[in-house]
């Protein structure tokens, strides 16, 4: 199973230029694609609805999509009658094999005055992949620092590791099974679970170390049992290897001047140990990030 990841900057390459084309090209041949930074309806990129022309143009996969932002963009039309339209951005989940369930969280959010801060969210798709069902989430965490993160990173463990004992979409019984309430039978919250996306924050930090466990002297990283790897140490990458978000030559200071792996795959003990191999494509042309892929055992 190919799993990749990637922040896609609205469909805009490292040239600047808007192409869904390449976006769709840069994580095709993946079995799940989780995606950062996709919309609907904006100008910059000729009011595209981007969830779905990225089906259209990736046919073979079933798709979610989660608006964290969403606000108004209707327009009167030319004859007077109102055309309803909604500005949207967030996240993308795609799949080869049917995706079970989808819930969206949104995260907590910063009432900054003079900073721009934005509604995030995290996605949840359960998948039935061939080998058994397994939890799928994408989120984007805020840029704006550690203390604007610290409350979402909070919130993403909690619900993750709460989720199986809440059940699925919907759980029980219900005592009128003709009424449509258990219509196409009860949809499971499985245990396997990974969370990836742009995280905002390199490897030396203390919020990477929320996901992995702590940093200690002498023995490494302490990860629990119950708890999270990155996938790319997993497949035998260095902590400090790899970069996903480079810098941009000659940038101005207001733009990003210092290259970094900011972009994750977090893997539970049900998945890591299937782990083959991860990679970064750095040729890739078609954003700001690179696409992060992960590879697993049949």
């Amino acid at each position: 199973m190919k799993f990749v990841t990637l922040n896609i900057q609205f469909g805009f390459g490292r040239d600047e230029k808007f192409d869904l084309t390449r976006t769709a090209d840069a994580v095709r041949g993946a079995d799940i694609i989780v995606l950062q930074e996709v919309e609907r309806h904006w100008k910059r990129s000729n009011f595209t609805d981007q969830p779905a022309e990225l089906a259209r143009l990736l046919p073979d996969y079933h798709w979610v999509y989660a608006a964290n932002l969403d606000v108004d963009a209707s327009f009167k039309r030319a004859d007077g009658s109102l055309a309803h339209r909604r500005r949207q951005f967030g996240l993308m989940v795609l799949s080869r094999w049917p995706i079970l369930s989808k819930r969206v969280y949104p995260l907590p959010k910063f009432g900054a005055v003079a900073h721009h801060s934005i509604q995030t969210g995290l996605l949840e798709a359960v998948i039935d992949v061939p080998s058994g069902p397994v939890r799928v989430y994408t989120t984007h965490l805020s840029h704006l620092g550690e203390e604007v993160r610290k409350p979402q990173i909070d919130m993403i463990l909690d619900l993750v590791e709460k989720a199986p004992g809440s059940g699925g979409v919907w759980c029980g019984t219900h005592p009128v099974e003709s009424d449509g309430w258990t219509e196409g039978g009860k949809p499971p919250m499985p245990t396997k679970a990974l969370i990836a996306g742009d995280f905002n924050f390199p490897p030396d930090t203390a919020e990477y170390s929320r996901f992995t466990g702590p940093l200690v002297e002498h023995h490494g990283r302490l990860t629990r049992g119950d708890g999270f790897q990155d996938a790319w140490i997993v497949a035998g990458h260095a902590e400090a290897e790899g970069i996903t978000y480079p810098a941009i030559p000659g940038a101005e200071e207001v733009a990003k001047t210092v290259s970094e792996r900011i972009d994750y795959c977090f893997v539970n003990s049900g998945l890591w140990e299937g782990i083959k191999r991860a990679w970064i494509d750095e040729n890739s042309p078609a954003s700001d990030h690179m696409p992060f892929w992960v590879e697993f055992a049949d």
